[in-house]
């Protein structure tokens, strides 16, 4: 029997986080500190010039019309789902190995979750499966352009326009992503974005947006975020109150100046993992001509993880899940999937996957160690 050891003998070194957001938001401490002193003086702190200001920047940056910001990732999802005006308890299709929030956003909207499986490359929805998927309920899809990689966009929206079905895109990890140089966000009804703090383009606070062409939709959107009211004290819709915060707003602004160079920070510190981790052991993600991709996370699959895992943090690495478990397999929502197919490949994924550090903080020579260290695990 053989013994295998993956004690890495060299000296300890310094622990390398997964994430350190005190770095990474290090270089733009000064703007952000005279950016809170105007805020404050101003004495406008809700839905004032920071978040006008944002919203234009950020739709000129993903190529729409309008961008309406809101209290979160989660909200602007929720929001897109209310403002389609889908019949309620229709089906949405969905992928089965996203983060919770997308689906979340489909059951509070009064919606029915459809797990159609990714493609067990790129880890986003298959667009081949769709069609098998539907439904006489379908109303939409909900894309979820997972990673910083972009869903195939040609084939869904085809599918979208053949079935006459509404479709959102879940943009919270894709910040700049092209599919055959479109950025997402751009290609659906709706471009939903989450600026949670470890995002690519992340407030110092939860923070989100909407993106979208249609004049109607984004009006619409806006009345929603302020409790449905386009006049004040006078409400259209039912509304719920999620503002994007004037502070967040401002601190976002100074990020958006930078995140071409965030971007390129991150490719960089991928490329050094695609040539330097041993393609024999991992399996790293896959790299096409139509994706742009900004990896706000690099992500390998072992079928060891877990040891994988505990081998790296011993020798100072820290990785994280994303995500652990599937959702057809979270207890709030045993009975939402009671009738569902099984989804083995979501199951592979999440059984499989592990983010390696790729953070705007994270340095060059830190990745030069995981390498060196991961590419040494016997298993």
């Amino acid at each position: 029997m053989e013994i295998t050891d993956n004690t890495v003998h060299t000296p300890p070194r310094t622990s390398i986080p997964y994430e350190n957001l005190a770095r990474t938001n290090k270089q733009f401490e000064s703007e952000f500190k005279s950016a809170f002193n105007a805020f404050v003086e101003k004495g406008w702190y809700v839905l004032g010039e920071e978040v006008k200001s944002f919203e234009e920047e950020f739709a000129s940056y993903i190529g729409t019309k309008h961008c309406v910001g809101v209290a979160s990732g989660l909200d602007a999802l929720i929001i897109a789902l209310e403002c389609l005006k889908l019949p309620k308890g229709s089906d949405v299709l969905v992928p089965s190995n996203t983060y919770i929030a997308s689906i979340l956003a489909i059951v509070k909207a009064g919606l029915h979750p459809v797990l159609v499986e990714p493609n067990i490359e790129t880890y986003n929805i298959n667009p081949d499966l769709l069609e098998e998927s539907l439904t006489p309920a379908t109303s939409a899809v909900l894309v979820v352009h997972l990673y910083g990689k972009s869903c195939e966009m040609d084939k869904i929206t085809a599918f979208c326009k053949k079935h006459n079905l509404r479709l959102v895109e879940d943009c919270a990890q894709s910040h700049g992503a092209k599919f055959k140089g479109k950025t997402t966000g751009s290609f659906g009804d709706f471009g939903a974005f989450s600026f949670y703090p470890t995002k690519n383009l992340g407030a110092l606070g939860d923070a989100g947006a909407l993106c979208t062409d249609n004049d109607e939709l984004a009006d619409m959107a806006r009345a929603w975020r302020n409790y449905g009211s386009e006049k004040h004290y006078h409400n259209k819709y039912t509304g719920i109150n999620s503002r994007l915060d004037e502070v967040q707003a401002s601190f976002l602004r100074i990020k958006l100046r930078h995140i071409e160079e965030i971007t390129a920070k991150k490719r960089r510190l991928a490329k050094m993992y695609f040539e330097g981790l041993d393609k024999s052991k991992f399996i790293l993600p896959i790299v096409s001509d139509a994706s742009f991709d900004v990896y706000h996370i690099f992500q390998i699959r072992h079928p060891n993880r877990d040891e994988l895992k505990v081998y790296l943090l011993e020798n100072g690495i820290k990785t994280e899940i994303h995500y652990p478990v599937p959702p057809i397999k979270q207890e709030g929502y045993k009975e939402i999937f009671a009738n569902q197919k099984t989804t083995p490949i979501a199951e592979e994924i999440h059984s499989t996957v592990l983010s390696l550090p790729i953070s705007y903080g994270t340095t060059e020579e830190e990745v030069a160690r995981v390498i060196e260290v991961i590419n040494q695990f016997k298993a």
